[in-house]
């Protein structure tokens, strides 16, 4: 395995030269190493590029990891994932990407990941996206989520983008039956000409159902962010959506949070917050003995934490 491939995977999936469980990396648009385990079962897709993810009914405390990098410059990545989760299950499934690119070619992965969740299964999402290499070069991520969630069954997400991508636009949509829940956390920093665009779509379909959707991020340089997030409630439920953005030089942010509610017993909420660093808490900590800069670090960095 090529040194730049692994650097790649410590910091999208916390690789140290093994994993633990059943996984795939995909490097290159290739398989690169695979592995399945008794209750987890790792098939390459026939009609597409891609992966089918069958976990096992009742399958605990195991973990799935699916990085995808691509270390060419110039590539051109597409992958479809499908997890099929059985019912009772309960995983955590390492994802994340990682693009290194060496020049100002367009260099891109796109994943497209679906979720097909059993009746009271639960899985904890991590995801980390990273780009190395050249500053003017062109990295280019553009995830897309989609889950549907039986009965009972709980996805947590956890999406982290705290570097050296160009461009991105992450699509995530959800739809969920009777008391079923989704809980989205997401954490972005842009820097220089990047830009970043979510975009969140979530149905409540069944009585009880819920969805927490918490964003947290930070434009620096130049960079622009857009967020954009619906929920959708079409009976008794719960919904949540909240974006706090943090600005310094020039960086822009816009959010547009949406709520539709279809049943008198939806309970709707948004929240949007878009400001600067207050700069009493940079006065605070450069009377402990930081400097301006190295406050505004640990401000930000507590920020996205």
């Amino acid at each position: 395995m090529e040194s730049k491939l692994k650097e790649l995977l410590k910091l999208v999936s916390d690789y140290e030269g093994s994993y633990d469980g059943a996984y795939n990396i995909r490097s290159n648009g290739q398989c690169a190493e695979r592995n399945s385990t008794e209750h987890i079962q790792i098939v390459s897709k026939t009609d597409q590029p891609g992966l089918d993810i069958f976990i096992q009914p009742g399958t605990k405390g195991e973990k799935v990891f699916i990085p995808a990098c691509v270390t060419q410059t110039g590539f051109h990545d597409l992958v479809y994932n499908d997890f099929h989760v059985g019912e009772g299950a309960d995983v955590t499934i390492i994802a994340g990407c990682g693009i290194h690119a060496e020049h100002g070619e367009e260099t891109v992965h796109n994943g497209i990941h679906r979720f097909f969740m059993g009746k009271n299964s639960h899985v904890i999402y991590q995801e980390k996206h990273i780009g190395t290499g050249a500053a003017k070069a062109d990295r280019v991520i553009d995830p897309v989520t989609e889950a549907f969630l039986e009965e009972d069954a709980v996805l947590e997400m956890d999406t982290v983008q705290l570097g050296g991508v160009d461009h991105s636009r992450r699509k995530t949509r959800a739809e969920l039956e009777a008391r079923a829940k989704i809980l989205i956390r997401e954490r972005i920093m842009t820097d220089g000409d990047e830009t970043a665009e979510t975009d969140f779509s979530v149905v409540l379909r069944g009585d009880d159902s819920g969805a927490d959707l918490i964003s947290r991020s930070v434009a620096r340089g130049n960079s622009k962010q857009h967020f954009v997030s619906q929920i959708h409630g079409m009976t008794r439920c719960t919904g949540h959506s909240e974006c706090d953005a943090i600005l310094a030089e020039n960086g822009s942010v816009t959010a547009a949070p949406a709520l539709e509610a279809s049943c008198i017993d939806a309970a709707l909420i948004h929240e949007a917050a878009i400001g600067k660093i207050a700069g009493e808490q940079i006065l605070k900590l450069c009377t402990l003995g930081l400097t301006e800069q190295e406050a505004e670090e640990r401000i930000i960095a507590g920020f996205l934490k």
